[in-house]
């Protein structure tokens, strides 16, 4: 670590209090819209975008629906003409902050030289934000880990981080763990290698003007308001998708909002002018209703209600009907509870 670093300090404005982390074939707009019910304040992210599919692909991977500000594009590339033409048509959208990847260990990820790898590539990654933030006006941030391989000690990480601020990236999430690049599946590296927490808060004492966001293995609403007692932001992944209802209190617990907590049955009711929608426009129902699966997590009744969506949201004609139907499932002792 130099000794005297000059370090850019953050002036963008965002909330980073809480954001819910991309997650490939997960946080689509349907999810988005479904988390944006439960919580207003909770910054969503869209799965991982390459600047491939975006510049050269035939759908349009930058739609969304514009309930789910704020919102932020991650994009997965390492090529600075192609991130900052993704990044400009990021900001012409309306997007609200593009960021990097630079933590994914999935071996067709490092075949596109994107992700965790870049982490060896500080200059490179340096040389990605600068370009984007040419072109727009919008924040460009970065999501990596502590480390990769054998390059992990916490030189490495202050490095890296010193290269990327020095364009300009004031806003960091790190996966509080190390990414091996050969012999895990992605699954592995977000559980094997250690979760190392006190290395994270180190970073944000050391440099104190980045906005600084921790991500990996928190669960509950009471671990992210510890993390939120050391850094600026707490990213949670799976324990979002899986047992969505957390995000209902994220609001009133994290971000400080005085107001009645949804509920679920809310939800369900607020859902059903979208999922109509959906379906007139020729959309199938398990596209909406596979996010909704966890909905009644931990609660009783909430096997009827997955089991009852599992084996009908996916027919040919399924409508609005079997949502309604799954959610007689769930007796009046949950939905008592999810009341209170």
């Amino acid at each position: 670590m130099n000794t005297t670093p000059k370090i850019i300090t953050s002036t963008d404005t965002l909330d980073r209090t809480f954001s819910i982390a991309p997650m490939l074939d997960w946080t689509d707009r349907h999810y988005r819209y479904f988390a944006r019910l439960l919580s207003a304040k909770a910054l969503l992210y869209t799965e991982m975008v390459t600047t491939g599919a975006i510049l050269q692909g035939k759908g349009d991977y930058l739609a969304y629906n514009t309930e789910e500000h704020p919102l932020a594009l991650q994009l997965g590339g390492s090529n600075p003409v192609d991130l900052a033409a993704c990044a400009k048509l990021a900001a012409d959208r309306g997007y609200d902050e593009v960021n990097l990847n630079v933590g994914c260990p999935s071996d067709r990820v490092q075949n596109g030289r994107f992700g965790a790898c870049l982490m060896a590539e500080p200059a490179l990654v340096a040389e990605c934000v600068d370009a984007m933030k040419q072109v727009t006006d919008i924040p460009i941030t970065v999501k990596t880990r502590i480390g990769i391989d054998e390059q992990d000690s916490y030189q490495f990480l202050t490095d890296f981080i010193e290269t990327v601020n020095a364009k300009g990236c004031t806003a960091f999430t790190i996966h509080a763990r190390k990414a091996w690049l050969q012999g895990l599946s992605p699954k592995e590296n977000r559980e094997i290698p250690p979760l190392d927490y006190e290395r994270v808060y180190q970073l944000k004492r050391d440099y104190p003007q980045l906005n600084i966001s921790i991500n990996g293995g928190i669960k509950t609403l009471e671990e992210a308001q510890l993390h939120l007692t050391q850094l600026d932001g707490v990213m949670v992944g799976r324990e979002a998708y899986q047992n969505p209802y957390i995000l209902a209190l994220v609001d009133q617990q994290l971000c400080g909002i005085n107001g009645p907590v949804i509920t679920r049955e809310q939800v369900i009711e607020q859902m059903i002018p979208y999922i109509e929608a959906h379906l007139a426009q020729g959309g199938r129902l398990n596209h909406i209703t596979r996010h909704m699966i966890g909905l009644f997590q931990g609660l009783p009744g909430s096997r009827g209600w997955r089991r009852h969506l599992s084996e009908n949201a996916h027919k040919p004609n399924a409508d609005i009907n079997v949502v309604l139907k799954a959610a007689e499932f769930v007796d009046a002792q949950a939905l008592a509870e999810s009341q209170a």
